[in-house]
């Protein structure tokens, strides 16, 4: 079944204290003073292997972004269901950052900016420094009534939110595969309004597979862990790549819309059963082409399958057997332009 109470904790960054052998998280004080909150980020596995997945975009750039202002969140704790179109983070089907730039780090290391204190603290010190600053934090949330939190007293009773990591993909013998669900993944997303500017961390683990069942989040049998090797990644489950869109065409957009795919490589491609589908997981079926090796497809979208939304979407690549081959995002900026391709 999947984690409970999942949603994302809202607010200022007011403290931190770095992971170590004996605490192997790091914390973040979130709203001193006001609803406060305890971040706990794990930088360790309990499984084999160990080392935590890190990625981290410091210019983030995701339809998210506008989502989350629109929502005006409270201060504290929002509880978001788990479903499409909301808030509520999905590695593998928002197409957050690319998965195979994930890269594991250790807890803590000899020198500067090689483990996971040192990239957590990259950004989180520009948060503390920056007044304006606004961290969103996602994962499962907790509230213990028995006292003051263990790591920042000032909080009591302790509340707080965890598993802010990709909480999907564990595999059957994991003691963690009843967490596994859909549109539950866990997060950081720094605002910094003065600079105009969005922040993002996403972490996971080694044992968890990112191809994943729609509904339940298991690892699909075809699937391998994401820190199995590069051959599980989705762009090499084969070389097809989304390569553009007209997503604002002039005089309107239903039916006119349509993705450009390019065959990088020097084999054809059968695309039969692929499909297109976007930030709400309607789909168009590519039908039954081959894309010659160099070549590139025009897949004009039906206007009764997926929809590119000129607010900012998400365009997805599904092979036959439903396998995410490749995504992309672009922002409603991206799009203010009628008739004009957004290059990805």
């Amino acid at each position: 079944m999947p984690i409970k109470d999942y949603g994302v904790v809202q607010g200022r960054v007011f403290d931190r204290v770095l992971a170590t052998k004996r605490n192997e998280h790091y914390h973040i004080l979130v709203n001193r003073g006001d609803n406060p909150q305890r971040v706990a980020i794990n930088t360790l596995s309990n499984e084999a292997p160990s080392q935590v997945l890190f990625y981290a975009d410091l210019d983030f750039q995701h339809p998210i972004t506008d989502a989350i202002l629109q929502a005006t969140l409270p201060s504290g704790y929002t509880a978001l269901p788990s479903k499409p179109g909301g808030l509520a983070l999905d590695f593998i089907r928002m197409n957050l950052f690319p998965i195979a730039q994930l890269k594991p780090l250790p807890p803590t290391s000899a020198g500067n900016s090689n483990d996971l204190n040192d990239q957590l603290d990259l950004t989180v010190q520009q948060a503390l420094s920056d007044p304006d600053a606004v961290l969103y934090a996602f994962g499962q949330h907790w509230a213990d009534t028995s006292g003051a939190d263990k790591v920042f007293p000032e909080i009591a009773p302790s509340t707080g939110i965890h598993d802010i990591h990709m909480n999907q993909g564990n595999p059957k013998s994991s003691s963690f595969f009843k967490d596994n669900g859909v549109y539950q993944d866990g997060g950081l997303i720094f605002h910094f309004p003065s600079r105009n500017r969005w922040a993002a961390i996403f972490t996971a683990f080694q044992s968890e597979s990112f191809h994943t069942d729609d509904q339940t989040g298991d690892p699909l049998v075809a699937s391998s862990p994401v820190g199995a090797g590069s051959a599980q990644q989705p762009e090499n489950l084969t070389p097809v790549r989304i390569a553009a869109a007209l997503v604002n065409p002039a005089g309107g957009d239903p039916g006119k819309e349509y993705v450009l795919l390019l065959n990088k490589s020097s084999k054809p491609v059968d695309l039969s059963g692929w499909k297109i589908a976007d930030a709400h997981k309607n789909k168009d079926t590519i039908g039954s082409q081959t894309m010659q090796a160099g070549d590139t497809l025009k897949v004009h979208l039906s206007g009764h399958g997926a929809q590119l939304s000129n607010k900012g979407g998400i365009i997805t690549l599904l092979n036959a057997q439903g396998l995410k081959v490749d995504g992309v995002t672009y922002t409603r900026k991206d799009v203010e332009k009628e008739g004009e391709l957004v290059n990805f």
